[in-house]
């Protein structure tokens, strides 16, 4: 038996070594996006190479993140999470050279195989190395600093390209990734899982399912919707995906259980979840280009005015899950969509060439309190939606839910925003923005009515009194 002092090492090491692995798979989603107009000056493109330069990272992580999970199980969690950190840090510093759009998008993808590999097992390896009785507290701050890696990407990301260039965006990673692989195999305890095996067509399915609906609308408006690239992407993709679901529906050793699906509680914060990403990924994708290209910030500038939207969560989320405690996680997830459809809906309303920094501030606030109230009470729901044993995965879903939510965001917004404007003017690009904010206003208020509704009594979540599973985000 391990004496006190060196288990206490062990989990010390273990909260280090994940946290900050985390920070920085889940900085990758955000630290971009303020880099955008950088990039495109740097390397040209359009506004699908920008799409892809989002999207790619969003994409692989989402459909391979409960696979990443699995290989943990069968080869080890300790192994495949160096490895992962290893395919993460070498991709970074291969979008930090990249000379084209070509090869940054090639990149991005492969960073966020790296992701899907190292993050969903930095849970399962914190929970193996802290005792029971503090894990709450472990995954606690866990939680925070993930929550810290939204609040800050788009600051780190406009302070990075303002004063260095946008490449340290992803030399960042390098550096870190490897103080952090040693520590991993030096620190950390390795373990299996209970089901060793791999759903590869399931995964296979899955992917090119999602490529194919992403890649169609990505491709709208520089092909036009009727091209036969466009028309295969978005036929072939729900095809590929409806094959997915029959193919789970009868697969032994299923990636995603579709009997989860029959809670309706589960496959209302699912949907939910997916509705919400689409609008607040594919509105922030737009508005950070806004706030340099037509209002004139730098870099730092629109990243510090980001942040009374992506740092609310971190002021209002504890009073968000206090009151979950009282009332029950429903009504606050569904009060937070609300407002942050109204923020959305907000910008759309003031959105204008000379619009002021003051103006925008309540649809900034009103927008981060939404996003605030849905995140906390949120895994309470999808946990308690489902069995103790079936948590890992349900969790896994509903993460990979909002990854796919944020694809599909970016590429439904982009696509509306072009049809309407572009990049000529900045009276254009307003035109273009305007509508597409509107979309993600509605998509974040059917989000808020499907969670209103009320539930069937016998089918009805129970809400957790104690502390709130953290998932992987």
């Amino acid at each position: 038996m391990a004496q006190p002092g060196t288990s206490r090492a062990t989990a010390i090491w273990a909260l280090v070594v994940t946290s900050v692995a985390g920070f920085m798979a889940a900085l990758d989603n955000l630290v971009v996006t303020t880099a955008l107009p950088s990039i495109r000056k740097d390397l040209g493109g359009g506004l699908t190479d920008l799409e892809w330069t989002v999207s790619a990272y969003t994409l692989t992580f989402a459909v391979l993140l409960m696979f990443g999970a699995a290989l943990g199980d069968r080869f080890g969690r300790r192994r495949m999470f160096a490895i992962g950190l290893t395919v993460f840090t070498a991709a970074s510093a291969a979008a930090a050279l990249a000379p084209g759009m070509g090869e940054l998008i090639a990149a991005r993808a492969v960073q966020g195989v790296g992701a899907a590999m190292l993050l969903p097992l930095t849970l399962t390896l914190l929970s193996a190395a802290v005792p029971a009785e503090r894990r709450g507290t472990a995954f606690g701050i866990w939680g925070a600093v993930n929550g810290l890696a939204v609040a800050t990407g788009p600051l780190i990301g406009g302070t990075l390209t303002e004063h260095f260039s946008w490449q340290w965006i992803f030399w960042l990673n390098v550096p870190i990734g490897l103080l952090l692989l040693p520590l991993a195999l030096l620190r950390l305890g390795e373990s299996r899982g209970p089901n060793p095996r791999l759903d590869l067509p399931g995964t296979v399915l899955a992917s090119a399912g999602l490529f194919g609906i992403v890649y169609g609308l990505v491709r709208s408006q520089p092909d036009g919707w009727t091209s036969t690239p466009v028309l295969t992407g978005l036929i072939a993709g729900p095809l590929v995906l409806a094959a997915f679901v029959w193919y789970e529906l009868r697969a032994a050793n299923p990636m995603l259980p579709m009997r989860l699906f029959r809670s309706r509680a589960f496959s209302t914060i699912n949907v939910a979840s997916l509705l919400m990403f689409v609008g607040m990924f594919g509105s922030i994708f737009l508005l950070s280009q806004f706030m340099q290209g037509v209002q004139g910030y730098t870099p730092v500038e629109a990243g510090v005015r980001m942040l009374p939207w992506t740092g609310m969560p971190m002021i209002v989320a504890p009073l968000a899950g206090f009151v979950s405690d009282r009332i029950g996680g429903r009504p606050v997830v569904a009060v937070g969509l609300a407002l942050q459809a109204v923020g959305l809906a907000l910008f759309a309303l003031v959105a204008a060439t000379n619009v002021s920094y003051a103006t925008l501030i309540p649809a900034l606030v009103v927008s981060g309190t939404g996003m605030a109230l849905y995140f906390a009470p949120s895994s309470n729901l999808v946990m308690s939606s489902v069995r103790p044993d079936e948590q890992g995965i349900a969790s896994g879903a509903n993460n990979a839910m909002r990854e796919v939510g944020g694809s599909l965001g970016v590429a439904v917004l982009s696509s509306v925003f072009s049809s309407q404007g572009g990049y000529t003017s900045a009276q254009s690009f307003v035109d273009g923005l305007t509508p597409a904010l509107w979309v993600g206003a509605a998509a974040v208020a059917v989000a808020a009515a499907v969670v209103a509704l009320p539930a069937s009594p016998r089918r009805r979540a129970v809400d957790l009194p104690s502390h709130p599973p953290v998932t992987v985000s």
